[in-house]
């Protein structure tokens, strides 16, 4: 039996993924532009909600200008962006 591990050995076992930096980026109540992205996730645990948009990578962003709000309906979780008020 060798004593020593061969290069090609350490090369295999030392790969690694670089962090992809999953989670939500804006929290509730916080205000956001339109294209500001409020989750990013891998499939749906968050889904959109009103004047919430999803990318191809279920990135979830705002639409609209507003303030976000986390909710539970319906079994799910939503986030959606509620607008301004007009003075």
């Amino acid at each position: 039996m060798a004593s020593k591990k061969t290069a090609a050995a350490s090369k295999v076992n030392g790969r690694d993924s670089n962090p992809k930096h999953l989670g939500p980026k804006k929290f509730d109540g916080e205000l956001v532009k339109a294209g500001h992205i409020l989750v990013r996730q891998r499939g749906t645990p968050i889904h959109a909600g009103h004047n919430v948009g999803m990318g191809k990578d279920d990135t979830l962003f705002s639409l609209i200008a507003g303030k976000v709000k986390y909710a539970h309906r319906k079994n799910r979780h939503w986030v959606d962006v509620q607008p301004l008020a007009q003075e």
